[in-house]
């Protein structure tokens, strides 16, 4: 192997030169993939993909530092992607994520070996390929014992939020009374929006992330984690947050303002806990009402998925110039202060601030355990939608809290799967409100709360502050729940179809069989005989199976409604 040039650092040992790469190893053919939703593309692959441009790295850190200009649109940054080589002598370049409208002016390597070696720093040749940059890196031998850092200066226009946080971007807004207010929203688009990274939500940083803000002093910068150095000088307030634990690349996000804060300390499973509020001056006494229900968020969700598992970084509600997002220890409020979406909602959904309870769940699900591929961001996304639920239920009881999840069933669309593409960054559909129903009526299937809870809390532990497939998530919870759920998975992930129940009664006998279903389909069932107790039918997609029993009602209503499915009588 050639070896870099070194550049006067320290007791640099001798370098070489990079053999000279062309574009062409990197701009192969557009590759069409497809899958019934449509085609994708060469870019598509880049970004969803794991290539040998990609593998051969881990992401430890990443040190993070824009200033933004409001007047243009504009920012200048510089990212520190601090990382270590999976294997040694990789023989490979690196990609770097970083999206159009932005652009890379340097790049500088540094490595460290030991002691005798020295360091080496290099300036890395690049080119681009739309959404990614290729570092030409394959001609050094690194070692899994170097301690490598890439220096990224950056600046450019990055791609504006038209309607985030569904649409996402760099945030350029202004508050009620004409001040500046600007945030980032780019879950599924991709951190790279405005940063460049290692845009693959398989590798988080393992030891944590900082972000340096600099604004006009009149502002105030919040991120995540927690504030460690702030400064001012010549007009300008620079602010530092540190998060210590992993952390998803679309959750590290500048929220710019004219910020206010209050706080206070939770006493929870693992200890006290700060939570930390920021939020326009002007809705301060508004927030200090309508966050009284952090609390209680708190205690309902701790008791359901065991330790908020952020303790070290703290808890921050920040409000945002969009409706909400679950950025880690800074979850993005935007919710006017009311309950339910923004003041509307049915009767059980006016009992909570949706955007307080909803994407503060995400802390469990979506931060504490993430999914490697966003193809199955139902994992995020419908175990978070079910926490509605059991907060309803821890402080409602199961009544309100059923009526509110059957009601969800009115927003299922069952046009595509649950479970999206993989290797091209697309997710599902249908995560939300067929995930909770999902998770309920797998819920009914184990027919024991205790353990089901006890599931829900050792996923948190089992899979904790790591990203996660599918199958590991279905896995886990067949074996802890003591029943294979391979095929209620198959059903309702990897199909649209919602099974029917065929059911019929007659001379004392229920007979019912499973319909509209994937092959060697079985699900339990409850009903209420007419006595009052609660009873339970298995099912199958083969042939009847029948019980005797008395029932009162003859149109169906003794069936249990916490299933997901549909019925038809014969």
């Amino acid at each position: 192997m050639k070896k870099f040039q070194s550049l006067n650092l320290g007791n640099a040992v001798a370098a070489f030169l990079i053999a000279a790469i062309t574009l062409s190893q990197f701009c192969a053919k557009a590759q069409l993939l497809s899958d019934k939703t449509g085609a994708f593309t060469h870019a598509d692959t880049l970004r969803g993909s794991l290539n040998n441009k990609r593998v051969w790295w881990d992401v430890m850190r990443y040190d993070i530092s824009v200033t933004p200009d409001y007047a243009s649109k504009t920012i200048e940054g510089e990212t520190t992607i601090s990382f270590k080589a999976n294997e040694s002598g990789s023989g490979n370049n690196m990609q770097i994520d970083l999206q159009t409208g932005l652009e890379i002016d340097n790049a500088t390597l540094y490595i460290s070996a030991n002691k005798k070696q020295g360091s080496i720093k290099v300036i890395v040749p690049f080119t681009r390929n739309g959404n990614a940059y290729f570092l030409e890196t394959s001609s050094y031998d690194f070692n899994k014992t170097d301690t490598c850092r890439l220096v990224l200066i950056y600046h450019g226009k990055p791609r504006e939020a038209i309607r985030p946080p569904w649409d996402g971007g760099w945030i350029w807004k202004k508050d009620s009374l004409g001040h500046p207010w600007m945030s980032v929203a780019c879950q599924g688009l991709g951190a790279s929006v405005w940063y460049p990274c290692k845009d693959h939500q398989s590798d988080e940083p393992d030891n944590g992330a900082s972000l340096t803000i600099t604004v006009p002093d009149t502002l105030v910068a919040v991120a995540n984690g927690r504030l460690s150095n702030s400064s001012k000088a010549n007009g300008m307030a620079t602010y530092t947050w540190e998060v210590n634990n992993p952390i998803n690349n679309y959750n590290i996000i500048p929220y710019i303002g004219k910020y206010v804060h209050f706080g206070e300390t939770y006493s929870g499973e693992k200890g006290k806990l700060t939570c930390d509020y920021w939020v326009l001056d002007y809705n301060l006494e508004k927030a200090k009402e309508q966050f009284k229900q952090v609390p209680k968020m708190m205690e309902a969700f701790e008791h359901w998925f065991g330790p908020y598992p952020f303790y070290q970084d703290g808890f921050k509600l920040v409000e945002s110039p969009h409706l909400g997002m679950e950025h880690q220890s800074a979850v993005a409020y935007g919710n006017y202060f009311l309950n339910g979406r923004q003041g509307r909602g049915s009767a059980e959904a006016m009992k909570f601030d949706y955007i307080i309870i909803h994407e503060s769940g995400h802390e469990w699900f979506a931060n504490n355990i993430t999914t490697k591929d966003i193809a199955d961001m139902w994992v995020h996304e419908s175990f978070t939608c079910y926490s509605e639920t059991l907060y309803l239920e821890y402080w409602f009881g199961k009544e309100t809290a059923n009526n509110y999840l059957q009601a969800q069933r009115k927003g299922i669309g069952n046009n595509k799967i649950m479970i999206g593409p993989y290797g091209v960054n697309k997710e599902g559909a249908d995560m939300y409100n067929k995930g909770a129903n999902l998770i309920h009526t797998i819920r009914q299937v184990i027919n024991e709360d205790e353990k089901f809870r006890g599931i829900l809390r050792g996923l948190n532990k089992t899979f904790y502050h790591q990203t996660v497939s599918t199958k590991q998530i279905e896995d886990y919870i067949s074996k802890q729940s003591g029943i294979n759920l391979s095929k209620i998975f198959d059903q309702y992930l990897r199909t649209i179809q919602i099974p029917i129940l065929q059911w019929k009664y007659d001379n004392g006998y229920l007979r019912a069989k499973w319909s509209n279903c994937i092959k060697a389909f079985q699900m339990p069932i409850r009903f209420t005989d007419a006595a009052g107790k609660s009873k339970v039918i298995k099912p199958n997609s083969t042939k009847w199976v029948s019980v005797k029993t008395s029932l009162d009602s003859s149109n169906g209503d003794f069936w249990d409604k916490n299933f997901y499915v549909t019925y038809e009588k014969l």
